[in-house]
């Protein structure tokens, strides 16, 4: 049995690898996978039981089967936690989006300033032909999207080092003008410490490498809006 075994963020730097091609003979769910991997690289043995893993994109537990062919990904967990001293919150959401809470996961003891930009849908647009929007329905490759976002975070850190917290947090599905469609804040000790810089970069690096698209819906019908940034090879993780 044949498969391809990828590997994500901090996984990817224990292994020395992205991706593994795998002949498996006698191994047939992912319990049995982890032991392996364990095998071929021992650096994972202290994370391999704190690991996501998935199969073609679902998440996998230790009891699923594993089929020929099948693409198989670790990577670590994808909805925030602490770097270094540094509070970090990232999500893409089908929900509501709340600033408060979202603030309240970057902010310490030692934080003394806060920026927050926050996207809405316009329900009165005048780029192009002006327009009146009902509704915007927003997609994303999620598991993708999610991981880009974790990019845009490991860049604001290594530009602004004094950033104490990063949230930011995606929202998809269908949205009414008023609501908030994307949040990302940034908190430091001071207001001169590069928030307001940080968070304008966060939202310009979102639209550039994250993959979320939208669909703007009003009374002259519909339409895919998209953006004009082409990836290149600086944008890879």
């Amino acid at each position: 049995m044949l498969i391809n075994v990828l590997f994500f963020a901090s996984y990817r730097d224990q292994t020395g690898t992205r991706k593994v091609k795998l002949d498996l003979e006698r191994i047939t769910n992912i319990g049995e996978l982890k032991l392996y991997l364990v095998e071929l690289y021992p650096e994972l043995k202290p994370t391999i039981n704190s690991a996501l893993i998935s199969i073609d994109s679902e998440f996998a537990f230790d009891e699923d089967l594993i089929h020929n062919h099948a693409e198989v990904a670790l990577f670590p967990p994808v909805s925030g936690g602490n770097r270094g001293g540094k509070q970090t919150y990232y999500a893409v959401v089908e929900n509501k989006i709340d600033l408060n809470d979202c603030l309240s996961k970057i902010t310490t003891e030692k934080t003394g300033a806060a920026c927050i930009f926050s996207g809405m849908v316009r329900g009165y647009t005048k780029r192009g032909k002006t327009h009146v929007t009902e509704y915007l329905v927003y997609e994303a490759y999620k598991s993708m999207a999610e991981l880009k976002i974790q990019q845009v975070i490991d860049e604001i850190y290594e530009h602004w080092p004094t950033i104490e917290g990063i949230a930011i947090i995606q929202r998809i599905g269908q949205l009414i003008p008023g609501e908030p469609t994307v949040m990302i804040a940034c908190s430091a000790a001071h207001r001169d410490t590069g928030v307001f810089e940080a968070a304008r970069y966060g939202i310009d690096r979102l639209k550039e490498i994250v993959p979320v698209w939208k669909k703007e819906v009003g009374p002259d019908g519909e339409i895919w809006v998209e953006g004009e940034y082409r990836p290149n090879l600086n944008d890879k993780s």
